[in-house]
């Protein structure tokens, strides 16, 4: 597959990747590498990267332990301090492998660490790869809020290999299908119609729709690389799917969703608001509900939860002057920037999405 040119650095690809990994530690010599990993990626993805890795450069791993609720400033404290005691330097060169949580962390912990290190990117799970790895995203969670502090920070290069998702459970694939699902509702609607069609996928088949995503995004990143406009197109779903992510997260009485669950909520919620508002064709919002139900099943939200989580919503980056924004759509790729939507019908759309 041919590598895909972002902002400053490239995307690579299976085999190819590593050839390019180390050719750049050929030619730029850093003083330490240092490999961030969870417990998870450590057991099932550090011997795969290893094998490929060609250097005498000395190499550390930091393992944290893995999810959501660990992307945060003390988790990043930790590792400053792990790097200061291991001897990083300027020089030093962060590998981040891992999911969404180790790439975005790292991301934001090189990108701060002695005022900026190198970093490179080689997520391991379907979500990280078509959606973390494009961009210059990097950030942590500030309590249950999502990414709300970060910098954008472009890594060195970013390494895409397919073999790591044969380390992923179905669910962690199923929550990275929801960003696919994304971008072929809002941008190329072959690719909603591949996956709604096809009860089955092979790695070949997601080979060419991850390649395809990554394509969709660097396109839109390109053009808007700080989200003043087009790039907000990528928020579909997520405005309420964010929020909801949020609220489970922090609710004892509720099970953690995956990113996947809770944007797939959030865009059954958006496209019954684009029906309401736009006149999104109902029909095709039926599909849309009947096809994220069944790859998602239903998330058990009760009429008691609507006010906690309309007040999340509040706190949502993409928000401005108090207003909530939404991304909406009129019709398959055709999508309207900065709604506002009235609360009645977000809760109108939470009412649609469980009954």
């Amino acid at each position: 597959m041919k590598s895909i040119k972002s902002n400053d650095y490239y995307i690579h690809f299976n085999s190819d990747s590593y050839q390019e990994l180390n050719s750049y530690l050929v030619n730029n010599k850093p003083s330490k590498i240092f490999v961030l990993v969870d417990s998870n990626t450590n057991t099932y993805c550090y011997a795969i990267f290893i094998e490929q890795l060609e250097t005498n450069v000395e190499i550390e791993v930091i393992e944290i332990e893995p999810g959501e609720i660990h992307k945060n400033i003390e988790t990043c404290a930790g590792i400053w301090n792990v790097l200061t005691e291991l001897g990083a330097d300027r020089s030093s060169l962060l590998i981040n492998l891992g999911g969404g949580v180790i790439t975005d962390m790292g991301g934001f912990i090189a990108s701060t660490y002695k005022r900026g290190i190198s970093f490179i990117n080689i997520p391991t799970t379907l979500l990280s790869m078509v959606d973390a790895s494009v961009g210059g995203k990097t950030g942590v969670d500030l309590g249950v809020l999502k990414n709300q502090v970060g910098v954008f920070s472009y890594p060195e290069m970013v390494l895409i290999d397919s073999q790591y998702l044969q380390t992923v459970s179905e669910r962690e694939m199923r929550s990275g299908m929801a960003e696919i699902l994304k971008y072929g509702l809002t941008k190329n609607i072959k690719l909603w119609v591949e996956i709604r069609d096809n009860n089955e996928l092979n790695f070949s088949d997601l080979d060419d729709l991850i390649y395809e995503s990554i394509n969709i995004k660097n396109t839109i990143v390109l053009e808007d690389p700080k989200e003043k406009g087009l790039r907000k197109v990528l928020n579909f779903g997520h405005t309420l799917g964010h929020a909801i992510e949020s609220y489970y997260l922090e609710n004892e009485t509720k099970n953690s969703l995956t990113h996947g669950e809770a944007i797939a909520v959030g865009m059954v919620c958006a496209a019954y608001i684009s029906h309401v508002l736009f006149g999104f064709d109902k029909e095709k919002l039926t599909d849309v509900k009947n096809v994220l139900l069944s790859i998602y099943g239903k998330v058990d939200i009760d009429n008691s939860d609507y006010n906690a989580i309309l007040e999340l919503l509040k706190h949502d980056k993409k928000n401005a002057n108090g207003e909530v924004l939404f991304v909406l759509l009129s019709d398959y790729e055709k999508f309207k920037l900065n709604c506002k939507v009235p609360e009645n019908v977000i809760k109108d759309s939470l009412n649609y999405y469980c009954n």
